[in-house]
């Protein structure tokens, strides 16, 4: 052994010397591979996608019109039209081998090993658009395009890499026909859009702003479907429902002159949004054995929002609604204090408040949560909702930090390498770049298993306690599994 953890620094080590000190896998539960467009085209075009589509020419999510190309515009056409600026890039990396790692599935199989990963669940990259193209059908064409391919070119290398399916979101209906299509294709791990942009119905169709009038449907709260049918259908197909959509494109993420101020927080900001959703709306509740994950956006957004929704449910919980709304409130007494230092403003003084609407949703805006104490938040929160983040994101340590999360909450934090996109410029330092927290005092290396290990398996083996028994890391998960089992039987 040529050194030990608590002596040299993680910066001087490899990955694969650093997997051999952990005693535990280390599960990536969010890679990437760069579709490699030659192979993808024939795939797409069997399901009558062209390349050169107005659907596939569109430079992310949420932009609406005929697809325009920012690098051909003057600055003040770009900033005419709004056209948020795209990523400008070669590649994913520096390095030849890892540059062509991004594209081929048999290479990053043979080198997880030297940059210290067991397994990788993997993602796609211009596939992440797919589920939102407007089209439906180069929508669905596309996604099960891509999950065609994904499923030939992955299936060779089933014991360490996991591939995604992609799953479109517009309906119910398109989100279960293409979840069982998925796993009648041996997917057992999906990414769902994580929104769906729709049109203001009172918008004119004439109108050439109409494009624009767009809101964003995030499935818990306002949607005008019931996505119930599509929890029930992932809990059905031991689906654990993950995301991996970005804000790009929203109003305030279409800056024509940065990427990097449309870029810099997007994924949290689109993780927000839904969870939110999903909360408000009930669907933990109803759903309590499922678990969801949003990618990519770090945990901080979600510690922010457990502290955020517990805090508003003790000002605005039902009860505390009616009660500013008390009959016994001395209104005369109101108008006397106007009288007194505002006279000239008396006759309009506040006289009373109108009470609120017989609906109880209308109320207590908690009600589908159903949640009576600060207890049951965090019970239908915590354990249901798992946050994918980056190895060189420091605000990982705020899932940890016990005195700070409601009721001494651990949040689900992971680790998502990111391998083959540009902020991985080198892939081998992923895993040393997750354990510089330890070394710099700011996780303990239980923190750090609950990160690269045991979090992952508890958010795929919650619906699919056999998730892993096909691959590298299948023994470990076992035993995890009947070690939570006993300490679980021990505490009842």
């Amino acid at each position: 052994m040529r050194w030990s953890i608590d002596t040299k620094r993680v910066s001087d080590c490899s990955g694969a010397e650093l997997r051999q000190q952990l005693g535990h896998p280390v599960i990536d539960i969010d890679g990437h591979t760069v579709e490699f467009m030659p192979a993808l085209a024939p795939f797409l075009a069997e399901e009558g996608v062209r390349l050169d589509g107005p659907s596939m020419m569109r430079r992310m999510p949420g932009t609406f019109g005929p697809p325009v190309d920012w690098y051909s515009l003057t600055p003040e056409a770009r900033a005419a039209r709004r056209v948020g600026r795209p990523p400008w890039g070669g590649g994913p990396s520096v390095l030849a081998e890892d540059i062509a790692t991004a594209y081929l599935p048999a290479l990053l199989a043979e080198r997880l090993d030297d940059f210290g990963i067991d397994v990788s669940v993997v993602y796609p990259s211009y596939g992440l658009l797919f589920p939102h193209f407007d089209d439906e059908r180069e929508r669905r064409g596309a996604c099960r395009a891509l999950n065609r391919f994904n499923a030939e070119w992955f299936a060779p290398h089933a014991d360490r890499l996991v591939p995604v399916a992609e799953i479109p979101m517009h309906t119910p209906q398109e989100a279960i026909d293409e979840l069982e299509h998925a796993v009648s294709l041996g997917f057992r791990a999906v990414v769902m859009a994580g929104y769906v942009q729709r049109p203001v119905e009172s918008a004119t169709s004439d109108s050439p702003l109409a494009d624009y009038a767009v809101w964003t449907d995030t499935y818990g709260l306002d949607s005008p479907y019931d996505y119930d049918a599509v929890w029930e259908k992932c809990r059905e197909l031991r689906i654990a429902p993950t995301f991996h959509s970005a804000a790009l494109g929203w109003q305030n993420r279409a800056a024509p002159s940065s990427y990097v101020y449309n870029h810099i927080g997007m994924l949290g900001e689109s993780n927000h949004a839904l969870a939110k959703s999903l909360f408000l709306g009930g669907v933990t509740r109803r759903f309590p054995d499922l678990n969801f994950a949003f990618l990519e956006g770090g945990v901080a957004w979600a510690a922010a929002l457990l502290a955020d929704i517990i805090g508003h449910w003790e000002k605005r919980n039902g009860p505390a609604m009616l009660a500013l709304n008390a009959p016994d409130i001395d209104w005369d007494a109101v108008r006397g204090y106007f009288t007194r230092y505002a006279p000239e403003w008396a006759d309009a003084a506040p006289r009373g408040r109108p009470l609120p609407d017989a609906d109880a949703a209308m109320v207590d805006e908690f009600a589908a949560c159903g949640v009576q104490s600060v207890a049951d938040i965090v019970e239908q929160f915590v354990p249901r909702f798992f946050a994918g983040c980056e190895a060189d994101d420091p605000l990982t340590v705020t899932a940890f930090d016990t005195t700070m999360n409601p009721l001494g909450s651990r949040l689900n934090a992971m680790f998502g390498s990111d391998l083959s996109h540009w902020d991985v410029p080198v892939m081998a330092d992923v895993v040393p770049e997750a354990y510089e927290m330890v070394e710099h005092g700011l996780l303990t290396t239980d923190d750090l298993r609950d990160f690269l290990f045991a979090n992952p398996v508890r958010l795929y083996t919650g619906v699919n306690p056999d998730f892993f028994a096909a691959t590298r890391a299948a023994e470990a998960v076992r035993a995890e599994l009947a070690g939570a089992a006993a300490a679980n039987g021990s505490r009842a």
